[in-house]
């Protein structure tokens, strides 16, 4: 009884905070060959499946490398991957203590263009909704948002009122996303998103590019444009 009552008292991140443990005090040294799940579930007092969340965890965030029928081992370098989220700019903006507020600049529903379905990978003939939208902050300009929904995956779309809601929210609200591929690169402004931005054309702007799918059909695809001075930062 008293084993049971231990085992259930210690659960997946224990094991975790305790393999990380033995690995950062040099008890794991980076490239050595951990016990077995078996062997190490009987040691904690846990069952195998324990073992096996925590250390898949621990695979996940870049510190064990496991292989089939070669085990599980410290990685003798730990890959360290920076993680982005995906704001509400309405959030984003208030959280600087500034007044936020949005407006409709551009919306029209067709075929997708050439460049568009090789990205998304649509069939030809498909209907996209395009939508640009400027965000701002105390009155002045923080981000274009320059939008393309595949209304094959999401037909509401283009009945929805973005009027006085941005298409930012509405997405969060509508749909959930299963994959998201994420660019950052500088872009020279052109006449259409420097005059949204106050840049003069040809200037360079930095610029967010993201694809969100659900379950292998694309759902989005953005262009971010932000003002003059943007910063971007992450930790890992």
């Amino acid at each position: 009884m008293r084993d049971a009552e231990a085992m259930e008292k210690t659960n997946y991140r224990d094991v975790k905070a305790e393999i990380l443990r033995r690995i950062t005090e040099g008890d794991w040294a980076p490239g050595a060959l951990l016990p077995g799940e078996v062997e190490l579930a009987e040691a904690f007092g846990v069952a195998r499946a324990t073992v096996n969340r925590a250390m898949r965890e621990l695979t996940e965030e870049g510190l064990l490398e496991r292989r089939r029928k070669a085990g599980t081992r410290v990685r003798p370098s730990p890959l360290r991957a920076a993680r982005f989220a995906i704001p509400l700019v309405r959030a984003e903006v208030e959280a600087t203590g500034a007044a936020y507020r949005y407006a409709l600049l551009e919306r029209g529903a067709g075929p997708a263009p050439d460049w568009l379905r090789a990205r998304l990978g649509l069939l030809p003939g498909a209907r996209v909704l395009h939508l640009a939208c400027l965000h701002s902050a105390d009155g002045a300009p923080y981000q274009v948002e320059d939008r393309w929904i595949n209304l094959a995956a999401l037909p509401e779309a283009e009945a929805a009122d973005f009027s006085a809601v941005g298409p930012n929210e509405w997405l969060v609200r509508a749909v959930p996303f299963s994959e998201v591929e994420i660019s950052f690169l500088a872009t020279a402004a052109d006449a259409r998103i420097g005059g949204y931005l106050g840049l003069d054309p040809g200037e360079p702007v930095f610029t967010a590019e993201r694809t969100t799918w659900w379950e292998g059909k694309a759902i989005t695809h953005v262009r971010l444009y932000f003002a003059r001075g943007h910063r971007m930062t992450t930790r890992y």
